[in-house]
């Protein structure tokens, strides 16, 4: 079986950051904006300092512990992208964990090709309904 592309993914820079943050604040999440605050761009929490509702669905991970969230109209949007999260100098507007730091996060994202999105759609990757919407993690 041909394993699925990930619908998330950080950069080296990103995940440094990450581990950073995660020795300060403890378990972290990311919410992926949807216009509001800093455009749309991730914003990282303390985990569970960010109420995710029936409307948020899980993207996936970073690494094995950090839940990405989004809001289920803007997956829409996005649901034939992969997502990597990357930091870069200077500062959002948001109330995000990086701010303090003089860099933020930010999204690059690509197009799954065709075969990558058959293989999404065979496995019913994002699964609908409670496997993924408005679940704490």
């Amino acid at each position: 079986m041909t394993a699925l592309p990930p619908r998330i993914l950080a950069t080296q820079d990103a995940e440094a950051l990450m581990q950073k943050l995660t020795a300060r604040h403890g378990p972290l999440m990311f919410h992926q904006s949807g216009g509001c605050c800093d455009g749309s761009a991730p914003m990282c929490f303390p985990r569970g300092e960010f109420k995710v509702g029936g409307q948020d669905i899980l993207m996936g991970h970073i690494g094995d512990d950090i839940p990405v969230w989004i809001g289920a109209a803007q997956f829409e949007y996005w649901r034939h992208t992969q997502v990597t999260i990357d930091v870069v100098p200077g500062r959002g507007a948001g109330m995000s964990l990086e701010s303090p730091e003089g860099v933020r996060f930010i999204v690059r994202s690509r197009i799954f090709d065709d075969d990558e999105n058959a293989l999404l759609e065979a496995a019913g990757d994002p699964p609908t309904g409670d496997a993924l919407v408005g679940q704490t993690a």
